[in-house]
């Protein structure tokens, strides 16, 4: 019997939970066939074959907690007499779920077998209920870190809010007039984002402090510009990095936006993609929203929110005229940055965005 075990999940993460058993006791796998996948705080992990062979004992279900180097499923290779024989000291020494466990699907445990109170009976909705109409699951380990982070730096930071807006006509008229060369040039469609990254670097340049944090009693100024951008996957937000963001074009944004957010939507993410970052920028407008306080995703001292492009009346030379409009807002750490400077980077922006070059 060879043993399969949890892997390295990354730097300082020591445990998750076995979301998925891609394979069954008994079925034959390939190298590299991917066997099992872990949750972890950040991102999710699959397991994959080192070698060909067949799953003799799968030892913890799905939905356990685990830690890296713990045996989780024994196989036997190719060419093993005995791929699912197994001795009784060692069947003695190995844990396996309990037979109530395993009669219960996952996350949906039956709320009857919940000891009853003697208190009278006040709707408590942090406790599990007798209530057929609700269930109780669990929280993944990746909304668990969401919640502890943002509610950290709402903690730590002392988070302010200012606003903006923006007057899209230029943008789009210049989307629509070199939308089908670029696509044919790059591979790719001339997006709204790779405007706004390349317009935070420009002003995150003229305002050191908002590109930088806050450590102990230093501030640390960073001389580089690795833009955050929130994308929101099944299991939640991740704010994957885009890379020395001030050496790109438009086109290769807008490609590393897509890589990025095919990698969520697929748990392909590696901790190299989600960790850094200097700035942050998330879109509510993609959901609907027309106005937000986006929250810090410390350490960083500030985020900027875009939201939905709406037609609305404004004055432009005397006149009254329709324009797509878009309210922006900055989420500062007012530890650090003034308001001066908040309120002086959303009018350097929409100064950028309502003069926009695409190279």
């Amino acid at each position: 019997m060879i043993n399969i075990t949890v892997p390295e999940l990354g730097e300082s993460i020591i445990e998750g939970t076995l979301t998925t058993w891609l394979v069954k006791e008994g079925s034959s796998f390939q190298a590299g066939d991917n066997l099992a996948e872990i949750e972890t705080e950040k991102i999710t992990i699959e397991i994959p074959a080192q070698s060909a062979g067949t799953i003799s004992k799968i030892l913890i279900s799905e939905g356990s907690s685990v830690k890296v180097g713990e045996i989780i499923a024994q196989f036997s290779e190719v060419g093993d007499a005995t791929p699912s024989s197994q001795s009784k000291s060692d069947k003695e020494k190995i844990p396996s779920p309990s037979s109530k466990e395993a009669e219960v699907p996952k996350v949906e445990k039956s709320l009857d077998n919940q000891p009853k109170s003697s208190e009278p009976a006040i709707s408590n909705y942090d406790e599990p209920t007798n209530n057929e109409s609700e269930k109780s699951v669990p929280m993944s380990k990746l909304r668990q870190t969401i919640a502890r982070r943002l509610k950290d730096a709402q903690n730590t930071a002392a988070i302010l809010t200012t606003f903006n807006e923006v007057d899209m006509t230029a943008i789009m008229a210049l989307r629509k007039k070199q939308q089908t060369a670029f696509q044919k040039k790059h591979g790719v469609k001339l997006g709204i984002m790779s405007f706004f990254v390349k317009a935070c670097v420009q002003v995150l340049k003229e305002l050191p402090e908002i590109n930088s944090e806050i450590f102990e009693d230093k501030i640390i100024y960073k001389n580089y510009f690795d833009i955050g951008v929130a994308i929101g996957s099944e299991k939640g937000l991740v704010v994957p990095i885009i890379r020395n963001a001030e050496k790109l074009s438009n086109a290769e944004i807008e490609k590393e936006i897509i890589n990025l957010a095919t990698k969520a939507n697929s748990n392909k993410l590696a901790m190299k993609d989600l960790s850094g970052g200097t700035f942050s920028i998330t879109n509510g407008g993609v959901y609907g929203s027309m106005m937000s306080t986006p929250i810090i995703n410390p350490p960083q001292s500030a985020i900027l929110g875009m939201h939905s492009i709406i037609e609305r009346p404004i004055a432009f030379k005397n006149k009254v005229v329709i324009r797509p409009m878009m309210y922006t807002a900055l989420s500062y750490d007012h530890r650090l940055i003034d308001g001066k400077q908040a309120v002086t980077f959303l009018v350097r922006l929409k100064e950028i965005l309502e003069d926009p070059k695409v190279d």
